[in-house]
C-alpha cells in the first residue's frame, strides 16, 4: 500500500513537528553511526544486489553514511529571517517549514547513497519519506530501514515500498499523483523523469530531478597526459561505466591525441580486471542486466560500421552472463550513436578535435548537462572552459567530483534542483512569509 497517511507525520510535514531540530539531528547522527558499525555487511548487500566490486561498494557505504552525518548537522541550521518593513507598525518574518510527505524514487546503480542523499535532507528538514527503491536493488533500502528503526527514527517516518518491475509504473504514478504527497525526488533516466514530471504536474508538487548525463571529458594539448589518463580511467570505468556522471565522450586535442589513446589503452589493459564483485582483484563487475550489455554492443557495432577502430576490448567477456570487456574506441565521430546517447557501460569513445571552440561546441551539443570534465594547464583556458560548459558540475584536472559538501545536480534535461551541500535541505523546505501588523 503506497498511500502515505497524515498520521505518518511525527517528524513534521508542515503540520507541527513533534521532533525538535535537535532530536532530528541526534537520531540522524545515530543512524550514521549504525551505518558505520555495519558498513561491511551493508557493502556486501550492494555487491550482491548490483554486482559492483566490493571495494566500490565499501566506498559507497562511506559516501552514503556521510550524507546522514552532514544533514544531522544541517538539521539545526535551518534559519529564517527578519526583513526591515517599510511601515513602522509592521514586522516581516520569514519562516522555513517542511514541505510534507516526500516520495523518494531511487536507481539501482547507487542503491544506498541515492537514498541517504535525499532522505537525510528530508528528515533533517522535518519531512517524512516514502522510498520506492529500484526493483533490482530493494535490499539496501530495507537494510537502511532496519538501521533507521534502531536509531530511533519514529515509525512512519522512513517508509519503503519495494515492488516488482511490472508494478513500478503503477506505484510511481500513485506517488506522483496522490495529493498527500507534497514532494517528489527522483534519480534515474531523463525519459522516466519526464513521465514523473507530467504526473506530478496534476497536483503541482515540488520536484527534484537528477536525470541522465552525457558527460564530455576534454583533454587539451596543454594537459598533463598521465594525470588525464588516470582521471579518465576513474571517471569512465567506475561501476563498469554505470554512473550518471561517468564520462560518455572523450574529446582529445590533435596535438596529444595519439599519445593519450596509447597510454589510455595500456592503463585499461594493465589496471582493469573483470570478475565477480566479491573477488578482491576485481575492478569491473557485471553490468546490471542483459539489456545493458546489448546497448553497449549496439553502440560499438554502430561505431565500427561507421569507421571507428577498437583499440582494446570490444566484446562480451569470456566470463559470460553480463560481463563485458572494458572498451576503447578511436576514430569516433559525432554522428555515431555512442556520442549521441548515454551508453551506461564500459565503453570509451575518443573524438579528435582541433580548437577549443570546436571542443566546447561538441560538448554543449547535448540536450543534457550533468557533469563535464577537462584537463588543461592553461589558467585562462581553465576559466573560459569551466564557465562555458553547459553542465551542473565541472571537474578541472579531476575525474571524480562527488562529495557530501558539493551541490550535485544538472542543467538542461539533466534535471532540477541540487542534492547534498548546504543547498540540499532547501529542496524539502517551504518559505513562509509572516506579516505581523498593528504594532
Amino acid at each position: 500500500e503506497a498511500r502515505p497517511r497524515r498520521r505518518a507525520l511525527p517528524a513534521g510535514g508542515g503540520h507541527g513537528s513533534l521532533l525538535s531540530s535537535q532530536e532530528r539531528s541526534v537520531r540522524l547522527r545515530r543512524w550514521y553511526e549504525l551505518m558505520m558499525e555495519n558498513k561491511d555487511e551493508l557493502a556486501r548487500i550492494i555487491t550482491a544486489e548490483n554486482g559492483k566490486p566490493l571495494k566500490e561498494a565499501q566506498g559507497e557505504i562511506l559516501y552514503s553514511a556521510s550524507f546522514l552525518e552532514w544533514f544531522a548537522e544541517e538539521a539545526r541550521r535551518v534559519y529564517g529571517d527578519v526583513i526591515p518593513a517599510s511601515a513602522k507598525d509592521r514586522r516581516i518574518l520569514v519562516l522555513k517549514q517542511p514541505v510534507g510527505v516526500a516520495a523518494i524514487i531511487t536507481p539501482w546503480n547507487f542503491p544506498s547513497a541515492m537514498i541517504t542523499r535525499k532522505v537525510g535532507a528530508a528528515l533533517a528538514a522535518g519531512c517524512t519519506v516514502v522510498v520506492k527503491p529500484a526493483e533490482d536493488t530493494p535490499l539496501s533500502a530495507l537494510a537502511l530501514g532496519e538501521l533507521a528503526n534502531q536509531a530511533g527514527i519514529p515509525a512512519g517516518v522512513y517508509n519503503v515500498v519495494p515492488c516488482s518491475r511490472q508494478q513500478t509504473p503503477a506505484v510511481g504514478e500513485v506517488l506522483c499523483t496522490d495529493p498527500l504527497v507534497a514532494k517528489i525526488s527522483f534519480t534515474g533516466s531523463t525519459a522516466t523523469g519526464k513521465i514523473l514530471l507530467k504526473q506530478a504536474a496534476g497536483t503541482v508538487k515540488r520536484v527534484s530531478m537528477e536525470l541522465g548525463g552525457h558527460a564530455p571529458f576534454i583533454v587539451f594539448d596543454s594537459a598533463n597526459v598521465d594525470r588525464a589518463v588516470a582521471g579518465a580511467l576513474a571517471s569512465k570505468y567506475r561501476n563498469s561505466g554505470q554512473t550518471c556522471v561517468c564520462t560518455n565522450r572523450f574529446l582529445v586535442q590533435k596535438g596529444i591525441h595519439d599519445k593519450f589513446v596509447e597510454k589510455f589503452a595500456k592503463a585499461i589493459e594493465r589496471e582493469l580486471h573483470v570478475g565477480s564483485g566479491f573477488d578482491a582483484k576485481t575492478t569491473q563487475g557485471p553490468l546490471i542486466n542483459e539489456k545493458a550489455v546489448e546497448k553497449v554492443e549496439r553502440h560499438i557495432n554502430d561505431a565500427v560500421s561507421q569507421g571507428a577502430s577498437v583499440v582494446t576490448g570490444g566484446k562480451r567477456h569470456s566470463l559470460g552472463k553480463n560481463f563485458f570487456e572494458p572498451t576503447l574506441l578511436s576514430n569516433v565521430t559525432t554522428k555515431m550513436l555512442c556520442t549521441q546517447e548515454e551508453t551506461f557501460g564500459p565503453l570509451a569513445p575518443v573524438i579528435k578535435f582541433e580548437t577549443e571552440a570546436e571542443a566546447i561546441a561538441i560538448a554543449n551539443a547535448a540536450n543534457v548537462g550533468l557533469a563535464g570534465y577537462f584537463y588543461s594547464q592553461d589558467p585562462a583556458q581553465i576559466w573560459r572552459v569551466a564557465e562555458q560548459l553547459e553542465v551542473g558540475m565541472v571537474g578541472v584536472n579531476e575525474g571524480i567530483v562527488s562529495s557530501v559538501e558539493s551541490p550535485f545536480g544538472g542543467v538542461k534535461q539533466s534535471g532540477l534542483g541540487r542534492e547534498g551541500s548546504k543547498y540540499g535541505i532547501d529542496e524539502y523546505l517551504e518559505i513562509k512569509y509572516v506579516c505581523f501588523g498593528g504594532l
